[in-house]
Formats: structure tokens, C-alpha cells, sequence
């Protein structure tokens, strides 16, 4: 049986073939998802499993193996194109397929050489879905046609999971999940309870976490994803994952709400008028139950993360630095928050972590209490791991460890036990807390705050390496061309 390594380095020689043809990464992926699901669904269908398969035998796995050449092509080709205008299941991985391997003989050898030799249902969960999030990884990175903005680094997700420390009974939301890497980690840490009885192992596998992603073809990714590492699969086969824009109305109500929403800073969509002229029209979004009316997607998904969490729910988001200090909507938002719920932690993300670029964020984690009087957080504790932190996606890649002080400062489960490591005497201290007065006193209760001394603007000697310099100096400038295309953007539709 192969290991997580050799099976990713097998599956991506394969790639490396197909690349010749002008196949991207993403295709790859996508290509590998559809043949790897007829081949399981095969292999549940023999002993001992003897699962019926919801796949017509004429689309089968053994009617396409036995074929080459010109007729491998077409069956493929008419599988794809049959299984598409399948609903549940089969329509969330099949939706829009089509084949984009265009060299028969290179499909066969797919087929024939890679998936057909493994028995993918009996390899060890762990084997092959570390592979497949491996695949992930190596497609996210890639920066021609990568899938980086769905992608969370790993490390940040298994800190954050560390901190929220879910429980069987739980109920886990990620309402923009992109390939799952917030719901495996999620399921991986409850299953680490060795006392869990079987009843609870299948409450946690079909009855704990899911998952809303808006695109397609990334659904397709995070639902072999979760059927590699064996989560969901309820009596029907269904997956606990939804294809649909989450924003637009509650979906529900969970317990634990973990999310890294996309960032793009406005919703908007392209208007062709009669005269042939273009213009772009922002989409705000409006709903009753929300706090503010605006076209911005990050501060719209913080307030549908709260509306879709269970009173006393508990969130972790990842948000950009805007959504902590824009006024407007921005600033209506953050005092409800602070008022209705308990804004208990933000962690300040460094730059050079996300695999797009420019990116400049942090996680709030804050819990939804009921209604009240007086406002809910008391205070704001922050840990800041962004001043005189370097990291880059090659070089100085980041590793769970350097979160190790910060999930210790959080004290999972032990909040009341917080100790600042920030003092008069230590002023480089990265763990502090601000007072609910002092925020809402700064203008637009402006919770963009930050107070170490950067040493690398104070001390020649300590610049980093070229190659840090370089690489936030292209962030930045990606962050500023945003900018501006947003503001030309908004100029144009006035």
C-alpha cells in the first residue's frame, strides 16, 4: 500500500504528462476527481461492501476500463456529460464535468496504470486523503491557475481548530469552505477522543460538519475530500456539503462556526447597455436580519456567520484588515458585534501566508450571546504575529509550531486564565488585552491595533533577507492596484 508521499509524488508524475498537453494543475485535479469517484463507487459495489451504485452500469468503471483509443474518448466523454444531469451526489461532483485530457492513450494510462492498480475503499483513510490534500496544496500553490484563494494554510487551521477545541455534540459550519480544510480539521480533532463509543464515531462522521461553498468546481474538490478521509456518507451516501451562495439567506444554525471567507472586497456584476457601453453595478446584499445593508463581502459574512450561530455559538473568522477599521458599515457592524456578542480574541495575521498575494488579515473569534443591555465583550485580547514576523510560501514556510505561544496565551477552555505577555517592563511583549471602553472611544471603534516597535524600521542590521523585502513589497503593491481598481471601479458607476 503506498504511502500519503508516494502515492502524491505517483499522481503527480501523471500530472507532469499531462501538463505537455496544456493541461493546468486545477484540471488535473478535477480530471483525477471524477475518475477516483466511478472507481470507488465500483469498488463499494463488490465484497464485502456491497454497496449498490447510484452509477448506471453503462457509465461504470468496468465499461470504461476494458476501453482504448477513440472509444475510451467517447465513453468518458459520454459519462461525464450523463452524469452531469444527475441531482444529489452525482450532480454535486459531476456538475459541468467535461474531459480535458485530449490524448487517448494518456487517459488510458491514467486510468489503467494509476487508478484502476490501488483499491482506493480499502486504503487507510489518512493515506489516501492526506494524498488528495496534497494535490490540493501542490494546486494552490501554483501561481498560473492555482486555486490559492481556496486554500487556508494548514497550520493556521489546525492552531485555530486547537483554540475553538470542538467537541462530539458540536455542530461545525464553515459557510465558505473552499476544499475543507476547516471541517477535516475539525473531525480529525474530535476524533482524537478515544473514549468515543459507535454511536458517537457516526454522529461525528455524518451528523457534525458542514460545509457551503458558492463554486462548482471547488465543491467538486471539497466533496472528494471529505469522502477520502471518510467523512459523511450518510444512509444515502450524501455529503454533509452544499453548492449555493451561503449569503444568501441563514442556512441554518450550528454550535461552532469556522470560516476563511473569500476576499474579494466587493460583490458586483458587469452590465452591458444597449449602446454596447460596460458598467459595473455592486450587488449590496440585504437582509432583515442583518445589522448593516453593504456590498462588502467580508463584512457581510461576519454578520451571517453570527445570524447562523446557535446562542452561546462559538466563531473563528478570518477577516482582512479593512473589516477592523472601515467606517460606514464597517463601523455599525463592529459595535453590534462587541454589543450582541463576546469579542474575545483577534489574532493579527503576518503577511506571505496565503497564497494570494497582498493579503493582509487576522481571526476574530467571538461567541453570540443573548439579548442584553449592556454590551457583551468586556475586553479585546490580541496577539500580534505579524510585527517582525517573516514568513514566505517557499523559504520560510509556516509551521504549527510558531502558533505554539499563541494557542497556549489563548487557553482553550480556560479564558478566565489569560496572562498578558505585553507589560511597561516587557514592551515587546505579542499578548494584550484593550478594555470595551477603549475601543468604542477610538474613532470608528477602530479595532486595527497594533504596538510593538517594528525593529526592522528602527535598525538597518536587522532588515530582513532580499527576498522577504521583495516579496512584501510585491504584497503591497498587489494590495494598492486592488485598491485602486476598486475605487476606479466605483468611480465608473457614478
Amino acid at each position: 500500500m503506498s504511502s500519503p508521499q508516494v502515492l502524491v509524488q505517483k499522481l503527480w508524475n501523471y500530472c507532469n504528462v499531462l501538463r505537455d498537453d496544456g493541461l493546468s494543475y486545477g484540471d488535473y485535479v478535477e480530471q483525477l476527481t471524477y475518475l477516483l469517484f466511478l472507481k470507488m463507487a465500483h469498488e463499494k459495489s463488490l465484497a464485502p461492501y456491497n454497496v449498490p451504485s447510484a452509477i448506471p452500469a453503462e457509465y461504470s468503471w468496468p465499461a470504461l476500463v476494458k476501453l482504448a483509443g477513440d472509444d475510451l474518448e467517447n465513453q468518458y466523454r459520454h459519462t461525464l456529460e450523463a452524469l452531469a444531469k444527475q441531482g444529489g451526489l452525482l450532480g454535486l461532483i459531476f456538475r459541468k464535468a467535461q474531459n480535458k485530457i485530449q490524448d487517448p492513450a494518456k487517459l488510458q494510462r491514467l486510468i489503467v496504470d494509476l487508478i484502476d492498480k490501488e483499491n482506493w475503499t480499502a486504503m487507510a483513510s489518512d493515506v489516501k486523503g492526506d494524498a488528495y490534500e496534497g494535490l490540493l496544496e501542490k494546486n494552490a500553490a501554483d501561481v498560473k491557475g492555482g486555486a490559492g484563494q481556496y486554500f487556508t494554510p494548514r497550520p493556521l487551521i489546525q492552531a485555530i481548530v486547537e483554540c475553538m477545541d470542538p467537541k462530539i455534540g458540536d455542530t461545525i459550519c464553515d459557510p465558505a469552505c473552499g476544499t475543507g480544510g476547516f471541517l477535516l480539521a475539525a473531525h480529525d480533532h474530535i476524533a482524537e477522543d478515544k473514549g468515543l463509543d459507535l454511536d458517537q464515531l457516526r454522529q461525528l462522521k455524518t451528523k457534525t460538519v458542514y460545509g457551503v461553498e458558492l463554486v462548482d468546481g471547488v465543491s467538486r474538490l471539497c466533496a472528494m475530500n471529505l469522502m477520502l478521509h471518510g467523512v459523511g456518507g450518510d444512509a444515502d451516501g450524501n455529503l454533509p456539503l452544499t453548492s449555493r451562495d451561503a449569503l444568501m439567506d441563514k442556512h441554518g444554525e450550528y454550535s461552532m462556526v469556522l470560516t476563511n471567507p473569500p476576499f474579494g472586497r466587493k460583490s458586483s456584476v458587469t452590465i452591458v447597455g444597449a449602446d454596447g457601453d460596460t458598467q459595473k453595478e455592486s450587488l449590496t446584499l440585504e437582509r432583515s436580519d442583518f445589522w448593516a445593508t453593504t456590498s462588502n463581502k467580508q463584512l457581510n459574512f461576519v454578520q451571517h456567520v453570527f445570524t447562523i450561530l446557535e446562542q452561546h455559538g462559538r466563531a473563528a473568522v478570518v477577516v482582512p484588515d479593512n473589516v477592523l477599521f472601515e467606517g460606514g458599515a464597517g463601523e455599525t457592524v463592529r459595535r453590534r458585534l462587541m454589543a450582541q456578542a463576546d469579542l474575545h480574541t483577534v489574532l493579527r495575521l503576518p503577511t506571505g501566508i496565503f497564497y494570494a498575494q497582498g493579503v493582509k488579515a487576522n481571526v476574530i473569534f467571538f461567541d453570540r450571546k443573548p439579548a442584553s443591555e449592556t454590551p457583551w465583550t468586556r475586553e479585546v485580547w490580541y496577539y500580534d504575529f505579524r510585527t517582525n514576523k517573516d514568513f514566505t510560501l517557499k523559504t520560510r514556510t509556516l509551521k504549527r509550531e510558531d502558533l505554539d505561544e499563541f494557542v497556549e496565551a489563548f487557553k482553550p477552555g480556560k479564558r478566565h486564565e489569560r496572562r498578558a505577555t505585553w507589560s511597561e517592563e516587557n514592551p515587546q511583549g505579542r499578548w494584550r488585552a484593550y478594555s470595551y471602553e477603549e475601543i468604542v472611544s477610538r474613532d470608528k471603534a477602530n479595532l486595527d491595533l497594533m504596538w510593538l516597535r517594528d525593529e526592522s524600521l528602527e535598525d538597518g542590521a536587522n532588515l530582513p533577507e532580499p527576498d522577504v523585502i521583495a516579496a512584501e513589497i510585491m504584497e503591497d503593491l498587489q494590495a494598492a492596484l486592488e485598491q485602486f481598481a476598486l475605487i476606479a471601479g466605483d468611480l465608473g458607476e457614478k
